[in-house]
């Protein structure tokens, strides 16, 4: 069976052309200024960065696997580069970038790109951020007037005397540069908008450029010599490990830079653009025979390491890229400048450049990764890495953070708290947290051995994993204990009850078992061990996380209505699909054996048929596991906790993104996520009765308005033209122009994500929608009423589609006067 994927056909490509010329020149002006810092940062001569920016975009933009993807010198590499060109000379380190390359084409042969990915995230954000700390100690320097150090150690010994001696005209230029550089992008009003689209890093070059240059400024600028003296490589001399060691360091840093990039493009590509207009996903074993091919290119015609650049790749994608030739087209215009505009670019003072890539190295410390590693609670990694590569280097830095990670995790795996306490009933209960191995059953015995015979026992399991030592404990002891006429029960933490049965305890373990939600206490006596040979295994203690989590979560795990649906969209399939599938089923019947058919699944039904088949399903999997619950609710009624605002958009499944069950949520959707004001024009009363109803008759406690990204709404508001008739649609449309209003308005507040910008109009929209539908709901007299008396709390959430990630309005505004939505993880 072979995959088709849709070809580009001429007339696609001539259409995507404009497209691609576009984001080639956006590109091109944010590439040109880095490249030239980065240069400058190495220490390497400033044409090395143009041939790197260059080569990049040509070569690894023709030959890699991500499409939109962006190549060049990068600042993850900076560091390297730089100690390498102090201690070998630069000519020996293009000759170790070329090798380099060479081993990424060996990787890329072996198809270990995927593996690359395997490095825990917090060693990469932690290396990324080491290196972000070393550029910004280092380039302080020379924006204050001086000249940095060869180390991030004597850079910071080094500051006192640097601040004593400053070269105001140097600082000046530098602080013009900064301050236009992080003021660009929050221009205001429709000429702050039509200025935004020149990229802030080539504004403020520009600005602080034009300015030394009319008030005559005397100050270190660039020099780019004749391109006849341009260096080239030569053969490696120094010591054989350290330059081995120095070939390994450039492929690893370049290689998972590069493919974490690629991941990171695709993910934004995913997120913006639908199905249609999408390239294809990123092959990651071709990205890195690219970026090979391109670092022996880079080294050969001297040029900085390349790696996969996320800023500009980004760029790249929003800047509207449908194709690779976005970026071979960027290489091609900083070849052209780099011999056309040499007499401009030597106009550019060095502390300007140094200002430039000294934000870039701050950006690289990201209190979004720090959030992230501290919620997945791998600080002491981050913190680690970013120490060891500060003080010894990014590869004794990576070295150090996979060792902490590693003793993090062994840590982890062995730390198991086992405790007994005897209740005022009589009953003895066991509590073991953490992962039951056998380093732990020492201990697992000893306390089950202080549990008098014939006792009540409760044994509480709080692990996702339990090896065969710690299980034969556990099943030999509750076989001695029910033999002596004690009464057992062993539960998860939710007090949901487990069994611990005679079976195998790998297949006790399987994940997604549907006995491991039956389980049944054990009790009295000792026929409840003989249920592990009925070929039903029960999970005992050892479940997998999900089923953890399901449990603590409390009733319902059983009632996951997304997992059979997912990749439900294959019933769209295309006809070539369709017909592929129908030939491969009439080839599996064989006329030999009476037409037996292939056993493989039909093809999934629609309309009416596909209806049908999920009821089914939930008949014969669901019904039987929630019955016992509806029952209690249809003779109770009932008594949700909150009243749910949220879109009618299909891919927000409220039960979901909030773990919630039948009776939690009395919930409104709607196109858009509206709440009409009371007595507005053509005001829908449904929305406001339901309102009236949950917080008068239901008494709810709070109520959310979730919005979400991609919303259609919002982009029909954005794109909204006067003199266009007036539709259904449109008309309860109007109830969302307040939200419009607001987020053009200089009076109110705006509304973004912790830790960074809006991605685009419609983000800004969606999120500043959530905030006014909020003032909508206090207009309404029954919340107003119960606000006043304190008995009712509003919430605002925003859940992104394509980060399956949700995020709550935090209280107050921040220092810029903005909303904020904080992420909700996994512990919160």
């Amino acid at each position: 069976m072979t995959a088709t994927f849709p070809t580009r056909t001429p007339q696609g490509v001539r259409k995507d052309l404009p497209a691609d010329l576009s984001a080639s020149i956006t590109v091109f002006l944010i590439a040109m200024p880095l490249s030239l810092g980065i240069a400058l940062a190495t220490g390497a001569p400033l044409q090395a960065g143009l041939v790197a920016a260059a080569v990049g975009g040509i070569v690894a933009g023709r030959l890699g696997g991500a499409p939109l993807q962006v190549s060049g010198p990068a600042a993850g590499l900076t560091v390297v580069t730089a100690e390498l060109i102090q201690r070998y000379g630069w000519r020996t380190t293009c000759a170790i970038t070329v090798l380099a390359g060479f081993c990424q084409l060996g990787l890329a042969a072996l198809r270990t790109a995927r593996s690359a990915l395997m490095v825990s995230p917090a060693i990469v954000h932690g290396m990324l951020a080491g290196i972000g700390v070393t550029i910004a100690l280092a380039q302080l320097h020379i924006v204050l007037g001086g000249t940095p150090q060869s180390s991030a150690v004597a850079n910071v010994l080094g500051l006192p005397a640097q601040l004593a001696d400053l070269h105001p005209v140097a600082l000046g230029i530098s602080a013009l540069t900064l301050v236009v550089l992080l003021g660009w992008p929050r221009l205001p009003g429709r000429v702050g908008r039509g200025l935004r689209k020149v990229p802030a890093p080539l504004a403020a070059v520009a600005t602080a450029t034009a300015f030394a240059a009319l008030a005559g400024l005397s100050l270190p600028r660039v020099d780019l010599p004749s391109w006849r003296s341009h260096a080239l490589p030569e053969m490696p001399e120094g010591p054989v490990l350290g330059l081995i060691a120095a070939v390994l360091t450039i492929t690893l840093v370049g290689s998972v830079e590069s493919l974490l990039s690629a991941v990171a493009t695709d993910k934004l590509i995913a997120s913006e653009r639908g199905t249609d207009n999408r390239p294809p996903r990123a092959d990651l074993d071709r990205e890195l025979r690219g970026q090979g091919a391109a670092n022996i290119v880079s080294g050969a015609l001297g040029g900085l390491p390349i790696t996969g650049v996320a800023v500009r790749s980004v760029a790249n994608v929003k800047s509207g890229a449908a194709s690779r030739k976005s970026s071979m087209m960027h290489g091609l215009w900083v070849l052209l400048a780099a011999f056309l505009l040499v007499p401009l670019l030597d106009l550019i003072p060095l502390a300007t450049l140094a200002a430039l890539v000294m934000a870039v190295g701050v950006q690289m410390v990201s209190i979004t990764h720090l959030r992230s590693v501290t919620r997945h609670r791998e600080a002491l990694v981050y913190g680690t890495t970013i120490v060891a590569v500060v003080l010894g280097g990014v590869l004794e830095g990576v070295a150090v953070g996979i060792a902490v990670a590693v003793a993090l995790a062994l840590h982890r795996l062995a730390r198991t708290r086992i405790t007994l306490e005897r209740l005022d009933s009589g009953v003895h209960r066991v509590r073991a947290r953490g992962q039951l191995t056998f380093l732990a059953v020492p201990r697992l015995s000893r306390v089950l051995n202080q549990i008098p015979h014939g006792a009540h026992a409760v044994v509480e399991l709080d692990g996702s994993f339990m090896d065969h030592a710690a299980y034969e404990t556990i099943h030999d002891w509750q076989q001695s204990h029910l033999a002596h006429g004690g009464a057992l029960e062993v539960t998860g933490r939710s007090g949901q009850a487990a069994r611990i049965t005679g079976a195998d305890p790998a297949g006790a373990g399987e994940a997604g078992s549907p006995d491991g939600a039956d389980g049944a206490e054990a009790s009295g006596g000792s026929h409840r061990s003989g249920r592990g040979h009925d070929g039903r295994h029960a999970e005992g203690g050892h479940q997998s996380e999900r089923s953890r989590r399901d449990r603590q979560r409390g009733t319902h795990q059983c009632c996951r209505p997304w997992t059979p649906w997912q990749n439900h969209c294959d019933h769209r399939a295309t006809a070539t699909r369709t017909a592929t599938a129908a030939t491969m089923a009439a080839a599996a019947t064989d006329p030999a054996d009476g037409g037996a058919q292939d056993p493989s699944p039909a093809p999934r039904r629609r309309g009416a048929g596909q209806l049908a088949d999920g009821i089914s399903a939930f008949q014969r999997d669901t019904a039987p596991h929630v019955r016992d619950e509806l029952a209690r609710l249809a003779r109770e009624g009932q008594r949700p906790s909150q009243l749910f605002i949220t879109c009618a958009d299909s891919r927000l499944v409220t039960s979901m993104i909030t773990a919630s069950g039948p009776g939690d949520l009395f919930t409104v959707r709607n196109v858009g996520n509206l709440v009409p004001l009371p007595g507005a024009e053509s005001t829908d009363d449904s929305v406001a009765a339901a309102i009236e109803y949950a917080v008068d008759v239901l008494q709810v406690d709070s109520i959310t308005v979730c919005g979400h990204s991609g919303c259609g709404a919002m982009q029909a508001l954005l794109s909204s033209a006067p003199g266009v008739a007036v539709t259904p649609l449109r008309r309860w449309l109007r109830h969302g122009l307040p939200s419009l209003e607001r987020m053009a308005s200089r009076h109110h507040a705006w509304a973004r994500i912790a830790g960074r910008l809006p991605a685009d109009a419609v983000e800004q929209l969606c999120l500043t929608n959530v905030v006014q539908q909020l003032e909508h709901l206090r207009a309404h007299e029954s919340v107003a009423r119960r606000l006043a008396e304190g008995t009712l709390e509003l919430h605002g959430m925003y859940f992104h589609v394509g980060e399956a990630q949700a995020y709550l309005l935090s209280e107050g505004e921040d220092f810029f006067d903005c909303r904020v939505f904080d992420t909700v993880g996994q512990h919160a």
